[in-house]
């Protein structure tokens, strides 16, 4: 259907986006946007994550999630208990990370600089800054692929209906040019957007991708000198990060 973009966009975060009460300890938030050529995720991305869980679990409805992975709780306690199985597993999320041909658009805030750039009344919420600069960032980045004219698809997880909801106005003022932290005008009409949420338990391979992209850039951000094998394979990718303030 040649209306349809050839490209999806799976969207995660990492941090909250409160400001009335900041983690001193990680007063960052960071959006991360995984955009997906639709040919590459049914041919190689998909394939690739089910074959490894099928060989760490034996079935494939392990959801990958990169809190529990660190944790190593849940599905990944084996990660505590087995050096060599665990130097194995990430060896391979290593590799299949490195390996998948996506691209990242990523927005990380301070909110405590944030709260600082910014006073009351216009105070926007860190998620709506983030989301703004990520979807300029998506028009471009698309429309240099020849996807003018197209239908794309952008999947957040679902995180409540008031949560939900409130993400969806913001995101529908954003394509209007409507909120109160244009920067620039962008013509988001040149192509058609449509947000989907979704719950985790669908165990989209597309969210759990952009799930284990997201506070790897976030950590980048906030602890710049500290290693971080992570970002470093996220960082092979078409990354473009915006407002690491």
């Amino acid at each position: 259907m040649s209306e349809f973009s050839d490209y999806i966009v799976y969207v995660d975060e990492s941090g909250d986006h409160s400001l009335t009460s900041i983690d001193s300890q990680f007063p960052v938030f960071a959006l991360s946007f995984c955009v997906v050529r639709k040919y590459d995720y049914v041919t190689s991305i998909v394939p690739t994550m089910q074959a490894f869980k099928f060989r760490y679990w034996g079935h494939d409805f392990v959801i990958l999630h990169e809190h529990e992975i660190r944790k190593s709780k849940n599905d990944f306690a084996f990660l505590l208990t087995d050096r060599d199985l665990r130097s194995a597993f990430y060896n391979d999320l290593n590799s299949m990370m490195e390996d998948a041909p996506i691209a990242i658009i990523a927005s990380v805030i301070d909110k405590f600089r944030h709260s600082e750039r910014y006073s009351a009344p216009l105070d926007p919420n860190p998620y709506d800054v983030a989301l703004q600069f990520c979807m300029e960032r998506l028009i471009t980045l698309l429309t240099s692929v020849d996807q003018a004219g197209k239908h794309v698809h952008i999947v957040f997880e679902r995180r409540g209906n008031k949560e939900d909801k409130a993400l969806h106005d913001t995101f529908m003022r954003i394509l209007s040019n409507d909120t109160e932290i244009n920067e620039r005008v962008v013509d988001f009409s040149t192509m058609k957007f449509t947000a989907h949420f979704v719950p985790k338990s669908i165990n989209s391979t597309g969210l759990q991708l952009a799930d284990l992209t997201a506070r790897p850039i976030a950590l980048k951000c906030l602890r710049p000198l500290q290693r971080n094998r992570a970002y470093e394979i996220i960082t092979s990718k078409s990354l473009k990060i915006d407002y690491c303030t």
